[in-house]
């Protein structure tokens, strides 16, 4: 695939004066060593939402994804905001803890800006979505989950659909795919009916996520949030304090969450009613770092990482969400339904690695009886199960529980055991609950 060569990896932020300043950057470090955790400062910061200003008094550490600031993490009061660039466990390690376990003991804010977000809509939009879309289409007040497949079946897209209205429908995925994602939706959209809209940067907000989300939701709206009202994967449009809002049951945290997603001029008054309601409930923001760090205690892939063109559906467990069955004749299907058929010869599989004090990154090789079996696709710490985990490809024929591997990291064989269940809530009962 030629995905790495694409220019909708880049967006309409790219303007001349951004490159130039971008491109003197990186002829100036060609010859330096690059770490993973690694922010480069040139050009920075362009694009910002209205809650840049609230984190950085609150000593905020910003990365930047496709032109857009995002927090990586809250350093500590008094302490420099910048993360050491480092291979090993960096100085943010700590901090980042203490958000995982606030998430996990009590609640988390974090920005959802850093979602692509559209909005599909028209008599034509279910149709159009259940043909672009290899899953199935949720009904009114339901969302599911979707890959979307080139012809060949390689996965182009990793989505969330949710019908919010009859006929009008929000479908996120990543922020940093979006001249990607519109290309494709605009190439395959009909002459009409059918209405398509980029809202990426205009309808933003927070997720709240950990066991006294629900409560804060319920603080600060006088609608039902009961889990019968607001089951999981459903979403709804409410009053959150004065902002009219798109809330949705799901968190990439793994834990009981909710999106809540307001016109981007509402975005400050939506942080001072959550964080006014949340004082007590131990309501604490937390940052990207924190977030692909609370991912892998679900096992939860991540776009560009398990997810991306050169993989397939099979081999990535993708497959469980789409629907073959389905009337609708989706791009892809023929590809898909000839995959399931003949099987693959490599699957992604999850690690917990008896790392010292440094974790995986991505492109690692696996190893088995001395010779190399697979690659890692990514990884990091569990601050949860204080594990750490990393994500690759084996052949099939290896893969069981408990397999013994060894993963390369930084040079030294480290011992790494398979295992198939997610190490936070495997049955998904906390989370439905």
């Amino acid at each position: 695939d030629v995905f790495a060569m694409d220019v909708a990896r880049f967006g309409d932020y790219c303007t001349k004066s951004y490159t130039r300043l971008k491109v003197r950057e990186n002829y100036q470090k060609r010859f330096a060593v690059s770490y993973p955790n690694e922010e480069l400062p040139a050009a920075r910061p362009l694009d910002t939402t209205p809650a840049y200003a609230i984190w950085q008094q609150q000593n905020a550490v910003f990365g930047s994804a496709y032109g857009m600031e995002q927090v990586n993490y809250f350093a500590p009061v008094g302490e420099e905001p910048y993360e050491i660039p480092s291979f090993r466990r960096s100085n943010a390690f700590d901090t980042v803890a203490e958000e995982c376990l606030a998430v996990r003991n009590a609640v988390g804010i974090n920005e959802v800006h850093n979602f692509g977000k559209y909005e599909v809509s028209g008599p034509g939009a279910l149709e159009y979505l259940d043909t672009i879309m290899a899953g199935r289409m949720p009904k009114v007040g339901r969302l599911s989950l979707n890959p979307m497949l080139s012809p060949k079946g390689k996965i182009i897209g990793d989505f969330t659909v949710a019908q919010i209205r009859p006929d009008v429908f929000q479908v996120t995925a990543s922020f940093a795919a979006q001249a990607y994602h519109m290309r494709w939706f605009e190439q395959h959209l009909p002459d009409q009916g059918v209405y398509l809209e980029n809202v990426s940067k205009t309808r933003i907000g927070f997720q709240i996520a950990g066991p006294n989300a629900r409560e804060l939701l319920g603080r600060v709206t006088r609608a039902d949030v009961s889990n019968q009202a607001i089951p999981f994967l459903a979403v709804c449009e409410i009053e959150v304090g004065q902002c009219q809002a798109i809330v949705q049951r799901v968190s990439y945290t793994g834990d009981r969450g909710y999106e809540i997603y307001v016109p981007s001029h509402h975005q400050v008054a939506l942080y001072q009613i959550l964080s006014e309601a949340g004082k007590d409930l131990g309501l604490r923001p937390f940052g990207m770092r924190a977030m692909m760090s609370l991912r892998l205690d679900k096992s939860f892939g991540s776009w560009m990482r398990e997810f991306k063109p050169d993989y397939t559906p099979m081999e990535t467990g993708l497959d469980r969400f789409i629907d073959y069955d389905k009337a609708s004749n989706f791009i892809g299907k023929q590809a898909a339904l000839a995959e399931k058929e003949q099987g693959v010869e490599r699957k992604l599989c999850t690690f917990v690695v008896e790392a010292k004090d440094a974790d995986v990154d991505a492109y690692e090789p696996v190893w088995h009886d001395g010779e190399v079996v697979g690659f890692v696709t990514s990884g990091g710490y569990s601050h949860t199960t204080k594990k750490s985990i990393a994500y690759g490809f084996l052949p099939v024929g290896l893969i069981k529980e408990g397999r013994q591997v060894e993963i390369e990291i930084l040079g030294e064989m480290i011992p790494a055991t398979l295992y198939k269940k997610p190490l936070f809530d495997p049955k998904n009962e906390y989370l439905k609950g």
